[in-house]
């Protein structure tokens, strides 16, 4: 098999992507560096997190032009979310160009019962452009084509206007597909989000 063939191969895997952290090669000294680079505007921080977790469930996410590298969230001063984290977290960003997702589900747990939204089916897909997504867990069974691991995230272009800080380590690929996706987010953002059938309530279960 030839180079280029072996480039276009799908990758394929199951991960939890907790561990991701230690691929990413995140230490104390990434972590003064990520505040350095966020500081200089280098990574760019769109709003100060809550601090709480929400979960994000679909069937299968399906995207073109895709990149991941970390990122470093503050929450506002004195939030009562920062617990030992100094108002800081170290995440992992996914961001897709354009992304389908089936049977979404996003809720959070509010103590004692969840806000729940539900959206999208096999038909009638929800559909984003420019969907980042700041995590500190996702897993799934995934596949990616002409796939580049150890990049340099501050020269990423998978994803136009989403790039990481010099030396941090990033990957990016042309296609990416996610069955059984599940991911622990803390921030959300999108050019666009269209979402068929949108349900949204309290319940007693969350995604």
């Amino acid at each position: 098999m030839t180079q280029a063939e072996d480039q276009e191969e799908p990758l394929q895997g199951k991960t939890r992507w907790r561990r991701f952290a230690l691929t990413m090669g995140i230490s104390s000294a990434v972590t003064a560096a990520l505040v350095v680079l966020t500081g200089q505007g280098v990574i760019a921080a769109s709003f100060s997190v809550s601090g709480l977790p929400f979960v994000v469930t679909a069937d299968e996410l399906q995207g073109t032009g895709f990149e991941q590298y970390a990122v470093l969230d503050t929450m506002e001063p004195g939030s009562p979310n920062e617990g030992d984290t100094g108002g800081q977290l170290i995440l992992i960003v996914s961001a897709v160009d354009n992304a389908k997702l089936t049977n979404l589900c996003q809720s959070i747990n509010l103590g004692g019962t969840n806000l729940k939204l539900t959206a999208g089916s096999a038909e009638h897909p929800v559909t984003a452009t420019k969907l980042i997504v700041d995590s500190d867990l996702i897993s799934g069974d995934a596949s990616f084509t002409t796939i580049d691991i150890g990049q340099d995230a501050s020269t990423l272009t998978r994803v136009p206007g989403a790039t990481g800080g010099i030396g941090i380590f990033g990957q990016q690929a042309e296609t990416v597909t996610i069955k059984h996706l599940r991911q622990n987010n803390y921030a959300t953002t999108a050019a666009t989000f269209i979402l068929p059938n949108l349900h949204m309530s309290f319940s007693d279960e969350g995604c």
